[in-house]
């Protein structure tokens, strides 16, 4: 069986590659906390990749369901790190079942649906795949604070998932995906073929501002409970939260350049966020 310990750097070096923003947030959480988080991120990372990624998505995700439900009764292959480090979590938190279940579901979505006709199936579709995570967090990082907390990770998962939707238009675009919900698009008369163009017009700008604005939305209803956390997660989720909301202020900065190119907070305004919490 794979080292405990091995797994768990496994696990630390998939968000160290992949998501600078959510690894330098909560590297500041306690030991313990912090390794159970990047065996769950390693979880996420491996749905999405499938998906994204995957020679046989489809099949290789139904293999991935039949696996995690073999891995809920306690049969695991013992040389994945992500399986090795997962089950310690699982012995030591009271994990939400449902929340794993239901990021398969949403990655499901991304292989059958690649339109979304409203905001409200945009936001369906951003529960799934995004306020499943915060779900999955919450008993890690405050396990008696759950309940209390649930919308606030919900509105949250929300929040990021919109920004990531605004980010990259151009990437989703390469994919075949459009995330802007039609009802908004056509709200601005904004026509799809502008949208493949890549031209950066006064209609596309109403189109992400109005998106950015329910984003926002959420992050400022995600900050409502936020001082519910215990010290330990505060910090970190209060600091990947508004490091995450500045790609909004980035990507206004940069003219709203998302067709060629995907726009990160600079080093130092991570650290300036990070440094007044």
């Amino acid at each position: 069986m794979m080292n405990l310990k091995d797994a768990y750097t496994s696990c630390e070096k998939i968000i160290a590659m992949h998501s600078k923003s959510f690894y330098k947030a909560f590297s500041l959480l306690p030991k313990e906390k912090r390794k159970a988080v990047w065996a769950v991120y390693a979880f996420c990372r491996t749905v999405d990749d499938i998906v994204d990624e995957g020679s046989n998505s489809r099949e290789e995700l139904e293999q991935f369901k039949t696996d995690f439900q073999v891995f809920l009764t306690g049969d695991y292959d013992i040389e994945n790190p992500m399986w090795v480090a997962l089950a310690d979590v699982f012995e030591k938190h009271d994990m939400d079942v449902e929340a794993f279940s239901g990021l398969i579901t949403g990655q499901e979505m991304d292989l059958t649906i690649n339109r979304y006709r409203t905001m409200e199936e945009l936001l369906n579709y951003s529960y799934y795949v995004a306020s499943t995570v915060g779900l999955m967090l919450l008993p890690i990082l405050a396990p008696s604070k759950t309940a209390v907390l649930k919308e606030g990770a919900i509105s949250l998962g929300y929040a990021m998932q919109i920004t990531n939707i605004l980010r990259d238009i151009g990437e989703d675009l390469e994919m075949g995906r459009i995330y802007l919900p039609e009802e908004v698009m056509e709200k601005y008369e904004l026509h799809e073929d502008e949208l493949r163009a890549g031209i950066v017009s006064p209609r596309f700008i109403a189109v992400w501002e109005e998106l950015a604005e329910t984003a926002e939305l959420h992050y400022k209803k995600a900050f409502e409970t936020i001082n519910e956390y215990p010290l330990s997660s505060r910090v970190p989720v209060k600091g990947a939260a508004l490091i995450y909301r500045e790609i909004l202020a980035t990507i206004r900065i940069k003219e709203y350049k998302v067709f060629c190119e995907k726009h990160y907070v600079p080093d130092e305004s991570k650290q300036a966020i990070l440094a007044c919490l």
